[in-house]
C-alpha cells in the first residue's frame, strides 16, 4: 500500500494513493482461504456508505457463461432466446446487453441472426481472448463492445499465466490499447477479484485503465468477477471478500464511473443474488446474469431474479413484461429438455404451490395470505395446490378453484359435500393403500369428472 496523498475528485477529499505492489511470491490469502477447510469470513469492521447509481441495469451472459454449463445452443435456439430476452425487456432498456462467443461458425451465425433483428436492447457484446487478432473478429462482425479476460488474483497470475504482477499488468494494458486502437470498447473482466490484492494490484491497474480511457476519450468498462462465488455482502467484512468494499473502492478510489462498472457473480455459496443486489447498492450500475442462473459449477446470478430485485428496489418495472419469464421457463423445459427444479423461485412449476392444508385454507379464503404477490397478474402463473395426505378439505377446494379458474360466486367451498367425496378417496389412498406419492392432476381430473362434471363444461364454454 502506498503512502502518497492526492486529492480525490470523487470524494473531494485528500486521500491515500494506492500504488502498484510487485511481489516475488503470490499472495494467496491463506488466512481467508486455507483450501483444506471452508473459507473464512474475516471482519475488519470497516463500513462504507451505500452509493446507489441513478440508473441500474442488467446484462446477460446466457450465450457465453451459460453455454459453459450445458450442451451448446444451436444458432436457432440462441435467436429464439434472444427474442425472449428482448420481449422481457419490452423496450425498457433495463436488460442492456447479451454477451456472445464469436469463434465458431455457429457462434458467428447466431450473432448475425440476432444483429439482423435490429433490436435496440439488449445490445450485442462479445467475449474474446486477450489477443490482438480477436479484435478483428469483433470489428468485422460490427460488435462495438467486447469483454476481455484480465485475471487479477495471484492464483491466476502466478499459477495459471506463469507471470508476475508486472508482466501481467503490462500484457493487459497492451491488450486494452489494441482494443481501443481497433475502435472497440473494452470491458475488462477482473477475474477472481475476491481473491486478489485489492490495494496492491486491482486499484493501481484500474487507475491505469482509467488513464487509457481518458487518453482515448473512450469508455474502458470494468467487470468485477466473483469467479468462485466467494464474495460476502455483510458490512464490516475484510477485503478481498467484501462486495461493498470492492464496489465502493472501484468507484471512489479506482475512479470508475458507475455506468462503466458491472458485477459478475457465481452462486457457489448461495450468495449470487445478494451480492448482485449489493453491487448495485454500493455503486455498480450493472449486474451480469444468465437465464435460470445456468453457468459454471453452481451457476450465475439468475436474470429473472434480478428483474424482480430491480422491481423491488425501484418500485416499478418501467414496462418490462415479467410474464415472459414464465414463457422462457416453458421453452427451456419443453423445447430444450432442461429440467428446472420445481421449487425454483419464479420459474419452477411448483414455486407458488402449497401442500399444507393450513396454507391451502388461507389460499381458499384469500390467496394474498400465502402468495408472495399476484403471480397470476405479474408472471402469468396462478398459485396452485398439490394434493397429498395433508391437503384436507381446504386443499382440495383450493386445487379445484385454481385448476378451473373459479372466481367469486363460482368458487367451490371446502364444505361442499362433493369435496368431501374426493377427500374420502384421497384418504383411502394414503390410509389403506399406503400411498407415498402426491395425487396427480390427471387423477384429480378423473375425480372431478365423477363428482363435478359441470366444471369441465364451464371450462369449455370459457374457451369458446
Amino acid at each position: 500500500m502506498g503512502s502518497n496523498v492526492k486529492y480525490n475528485k470523487k470524494t473531494r477529499m485528500q486521500e491515500i494513493e494506492y500504488n502498484f505492489k510487485d511481489v516475488d511470491e503470490p499472495n494467496l490469502f491463506r488466512n481467508f482461504y486455507p483450501y483444506t477447510e471452508i473459507p473464512k469470513i474475516v471482519f475488519n469492521h470497516r463500513v462504507v456508505p451505500m452509493n446507489i447509481p441513478e440508473k441500474l441495469n442488467i446484462t446477460d451472459t446466457t450465450f457465453r457463461d451459460g453455454q459453459q454449463a450445458r450442451s451448446p445452443y444451436t444458432a436457432e435456439q440462441i435467436s429464439q432466446i434472444y427474442d425472449y430476452i428482448h420481449q422481457l425487456d419490452n423496450g425498457a432498456g433495463i436488460i442492456r446487453q447479451c454477451e456472445f462467443f464469436v469463434y465458431s461458425k455457429k457462434d458467428k451465425e447466431a450473432v448475425s441472426k440476432c444483429m439482423e433483428k435490429g433490436y435496440e436492447y439488449p445490445q450485442i457484446s462479445s467475449w474474446i481472448r486477450a489477443k490482438k487478432e480477436d479484435f478483428d473478429i469483433v470489428k468485422n462482425l460490427g460488435i462495438k463492445e467486447t469483454g476481455i479476460l484480465v485475471s487479477c488474483s495471484d492464483y491466476h497470475i502466478f499459477k495459471k499465466l506463469n507471470m508476475n504482477r508486472s508482466e501481467a499488468i503490462e500484457a493487459y494494458l497492451q491488450v486494452v490499447r489494441d482494443a481501443l486502437e481497433a475502435g472497440v470498447i473494452p470491458r475488462c473482466h477482473l477475474e477472481d477479484i475476491t481473491r486478489a490484492d485489492f490495494y496492491g494490484f486491482v486499484l493501481p491497474f484500474v487507475n491505469k485503465l482509467m488513464e487509457l480511457a481518458r487518453e482515448a476519450d473512450s469508455p474502458v468498462k470494468i467487470r468485477a468477477c466473483d469467479t468462485l462465488g466467494l464474495g460476502v455482502s455483510l458490512q464490516g467484512v475484510a477485503l478481498p471478500r467484501s462486495v461493498p468494499q470492492i464496489i465502493y473502492g472501484l468507484v471512489n478510489y479506482g475512479e470508475v464511473p458507475s455506468e462503466w462498472l458491472e458485477w459478475h457473480g457465481h452462486n457457489d455459496f448461495y450468495n449470487a443474488v445478494t451480492n448482485s443486489v449489493n453491487a448495485w447498492l454500493y455503486g455498480a450500475s450493472s449486474v451480469n446474469t444468465s437465464l435460470l442462473g445456468i453457468g459454471e459449477r453452481t451457476g450465475n446470478t439468475p436474470l429473472e431474479a434480478m428483474v424482480v430485485e430491480f422491481a423491488q428496489l425501484k418500485g416499478q418495472t418501467f414496462g418490462m413484461n415479467l410474464q415472459v419469464i414464465s414463457e422462457i421457463a416453458e421453452y427451456f423445459e419443453n423445447e430444450l429438455d432442461y429440467e428446472i427444479p420445481p421449487r425454483t423461485p419464479f420459474v419452477g412449476r411448483a414455486f407458488n404451490s402449497t401442500r399444507a392444508g393450513i396454507h391451502a385454507d388461507g389460499l381458499l379464503k384469500d390467496e394474498e395470505i400465502y402468495n408472495i404477490f399476484d403471480t397470476t397478474k405479474v408472471l402469468g402463473k396462478p398459485p396452485t395446490v398439490v394434493i397429498n395426505s395433508h391437503s384436507g378439505l381446504a386443499g382440495i377446494a383450493a386445487w379445484l378453484n385454481s385448476y378451473f379458474l373459479l372466481k367469486g360466486d363460482r368458487k367451490i367451498d371446502k364444505k361442499d359435500p362433493r369435496v368431501k367425496k374426493i377427500k374420502e378417496w384421497v384418504d383411502h389412498e394414503y390410509d389403506e393403500n399406503h400411498r407415498i406419492t402426491v395425487v396427480s392432476d390427471a387423477e384429480m381430473e378423473q375425480l372431478v369428472k365423477k363428482y363435478m362434471p359441470e366444471l369441465f363444461k364451464l371450462r369449455e364454454s370459457r374457451v369458446e
